[in-house]
């Protein structure tokens, strides 16, 4: 718990010094006017979108689940997903938030296995939307590669998702040496976070194969009876990504300007490859700097804080605020049956 506190405060902290140093580097008297003639009703529309893009991810981890065989509520999956943001928006990376789905999602009786194949499977398509977009992005934002520093920021970014996408194909194709890895690292890996046993590592080294051929048969379904699940997930992902980014136009739009969709669609795809790259909890840091850098091309210098500020608001602070109230609940909800479980009905004496 306190490492996930220092987490929290490093990235608001982190979040608030970058934002207050583009505002101030921005504000002047007609951002004072900008601010005075801001249309409220565009803001609360885009924090509706925000939340109904919540509802779009639950019905897109439903239908993966759906597609492997498993049930579940989209009440309790768009939970899961709620309640993920949180610990996403303050590790690296999001990556927390990809652990505590799959821990979820198996504590919801899926394998954890196939519970690690539908959330990197939602991982995937994000990823295949992001990259499919990619050249019309370049095509209509072809200037702004000439900044040397940007080029640096999208260039490696661009190779870290490259690296691992190539290494996950390898592992779905080849299982067995994808084991032998994990065999290799959990045997060097053990002592450091236990006491070492042999039988303790072989049984956790079984475990581990076994997961992944749950996972590899997992991929498989997807791409035999599991086609029509994985074709609404691809269907949901342009739903999501498309409600995502109509949030900074919606913004704009509150601030009395009238922005061209596809010049704003095609900066918030060069920004989503720039945000992962791993270097603060949530992107911290790099999203505020980023999109100060990219949103320039289209946004005047006078609102170019304030439109940081609301986009990030809605994108990053309500994440954490949404996240952070419906974890209390399951942790609530979960409490309160263990204590009826654990506390049955007290027998009368005679």
């Amino acid at each position: 718990m306190t490492r996930y506190k220092k987490w929290l405060i490093g990235s608001l902290v982190i979040s608030a010094v970058s934002i207050a140093l583009v505002t101030c580097l921005t504000f002047n008297s007609e951002t004072v006017d900008a601010l005075r003639k801001i249309r409220l009703e565009y803001i609360l529309a885009a924090a509706l979108l925000h939340i109904f893009s919540y509802l779009i991810w639950g019905l897109r981890t439903r239908a993966l689940c759906k597609a492997l065989g498993h049930r579940i509520s989209v009440l309790k999956v768009t939970e899961i997903v709620i309640s993920s943001t949180f610990v996403a928006g303050i590790t690296p990376s999001s990556a927390g938030g990809e652990f505590l789905r799959v821990h979820s999602l198996s504590r919801n009786r899926i394998p954890l296995g196939r519970a690690t194949a539908i959330v990197v499977g939602e991982r995937l398509l994000d990823a295949l939307f992001i990259f499919s977009c990619l050249p019309f992005a370049f095509y209509i934002l072809g200037d702004i590669l000439s900044d040397y520093k940007f080029d640096a920021a999208f260039f490696t970014a661009n190779f870290l998702v490259f690296v691992l996408l190539i290494f996950f194909i390898y592992g779905v194709w080849k299982p067995e040496k994808a084991k032998y890895v994990t065999r290799r690292l959990t045997g060097k890996l053990a002592p450091f976070f236990g006491k070492k046993t042999d039988t303790a590592i072989s049984h956790l080294i079984e475990q581990i194969d076994r997961e992944i051929d749950h996972f590899h048969d997992s991929v498989r379904v997807f791409f035999s009876e599991g086609k029509k699940g994985l074709l609404w997930g691809v269907v949901y992902t342009l739903i999501f990504w498309i409600v995502e980014f109509s949030l900074l136009v919606m913004v704009l739009m509150g601030l009395s300007r009238t922005p061209s969709i596809i010049t704003v669609f095609a900066a918030q795809v060069l920004l989503a490859v720039i945000m992962v790259i791993p270097a603060t909890p949530g992107a911290s840091g790099v999203a505020e700097l980023g999109a100060a850098s990219i949103f320039s091309i289209f946004v005047d210098s006078s609102i170019l804080g304030i439109t940081v500020l609301a986009w990030r608001a809605l994108t990053y602070h309500m994440n954490l605020l949404m996240g952070g109230l419906m974890s209390l609940k399951i942790i609530k909800d979960a409490n309160l049956i263990k204590k009826w479980i654990g506390d049955p009905e007290p027998k009368h004496s005679a």
